[in-house]
């Protein structure tokens, strides 16, 4: 038997990021920037005060063409995708038949085509999906040929529209292609940050020579997937695979906001979709679990998989993301509780190395998101 381990995949950016003096990690079969020399504080808060450029490349970006892609893809996510204006994006999940998410994806309207950009560890997984239940409906393409740069933080505007001046027009979660340092990308006006920002699709070969563009202007640095993380969970964004997984359903993860007026019961095209009856049911009825913001009243970060009591040690919950939140200058966590004990203020135990450690439910964002609306 063959115990070798696979190899890792590279990003077109692999070798500037040694160059820049990255410290690689595997992370989704690829080899990626954890840090940079300046290290993961300094990133985050480099990102929240001017604009930080983040490699995204293992992302993958999937184009459905053709007259019934939008209807087609309705059949797989609780999203109005008929309706989606054209040069504009919205947050979408595949659902799995007991309602739990498979996964969560960017789907832009291009026109004659939708651009759906899904996560890295679930990219292989996502395009079986839609290859088997679209492709006799609608072509299912995998855009390997290119790159995603993420420029995010609040002078990203005054950055791109240097080589761009129409992105200062567009507003949060708003697309175009533009001609960025000689080379048409497809642009969106949104980001994993909670910042203002754009993620920018790129063709492999030309991938280099933007980023150095981007690199080179001098509110720009480059940030690793450390920093990523820990910016995305200030700003209460889930990450896939920890905050929400197959187990878990939109309206249990607090994602009901992503559940379209005119996919919910009564309206339109209610239903329609794997698990409908389920996430119906749930935002009709509630549920017995929900997640939630969690701040610890300690120095001590709450981890992944730490436990959660209540005043009696009775376990209520677990933490699925915790850290250093370097904005607000102290840890934050996210986490299932019990809906008994979901109410802002609750205070609960996380257990940390076998020691309580107080934690108090909190509304999530933890830090302000700042998304141009214009």
């Amino acid at each position: 038997m063959d115990t070798k381990p696979q190899s890792l995949a590279r990003t077109p950016l692999y070798n500037l990021h040694l160059e820049l003096g990255a410290k690689m990690v595997p992370f989704a079969g690829y080899e990626m920037p954890v840090q940079y020399p300046t290290g993961v504080l300094k990133e985050h808060i480099h990102t929240r005060t001017q604009a930080g450029l983040f490699d995204v490349s293992h992302m993958g970006q999937v184009r459905l063409s053709g007259a019934d892609a939008a209807t087609a893809l309705e059949t797989l996510v609780p999203v109005d995708i008929i309706d989606l204006p054209v040069n504009t994006q919205r947050y979408a999940l595949f659902t799995n038949a007991s309602g739990g998410i498979l996964d969560d994806l960017m789907v832009a309207n291009g026109g004659d085509h939708l651009l759906l950009v899904v996560n890295a560890a679930c990219k292989q997984q996502d395009l079986a999906h839609l290859q088997q239940h679209l492709s006799a409906r609608c072509r299912v393409e995998e855009l390997s040929d290119r790159a995603l740069l993420a420029l995010q933080g609040p002078l990203a505007s005054k950055v791109l529209a240097r080589l761009a001046p129409n992105t200062a027009k567009m507003i949060f979660m708003q697309t175009a292609t533009v001609m960025l340092a000689g080379v048409n990308c497809f642009v969106s006006r949104s980001g994993y940050t909670g910042e203002d920002g754009f993620e920018i699709s790129v063709p492999n070969h030309h991938a280099e020579a933007l980023a150095r563009v981007l690199l080179a202007q001098p509110e720009v640095a480059p940030i690793g997937l450390g920093a990523r993380d820990s910016l995305r969970l200030e700003a209460g964004l889930c990450l896939y695979g920890h905050d929400m997984d197959a187990n878990s359903t939109p309206v249990e993860a607090s994602l009901s906001w992503a559940l379209s007026k005119v996919r919910r019961a009564g309206q339109a095209r209610s239903g329609g979709y794997p698990g409908a009856d389920i996430i119906l049911h749930q935002l009709a009825e509630g549920v017995a679990r929900k997640r939630v913001g969690l701040v610890p009243q300690d120095r001590m970060p709450v981890r992944e998989g730490a436990e959660v009591v209540n005043t009696k040690g009775e376990v209520v919950g677990r933490v699925t993301s915790g850290g250093f939140g370097a904005t607000i200058g102290g840890p934050v966590a996210m986490g299932y509780v019990d809906t008994a004990h979901a109410t802002v203020g609750t205070v609960l135990d996380a257990i940390v190395r076998g020691k309580p450690v107080p934690v108090v439910v909190a509304k999530t964002p933890f830090v302000a998101q700042r998304y141009y609306r214009g």
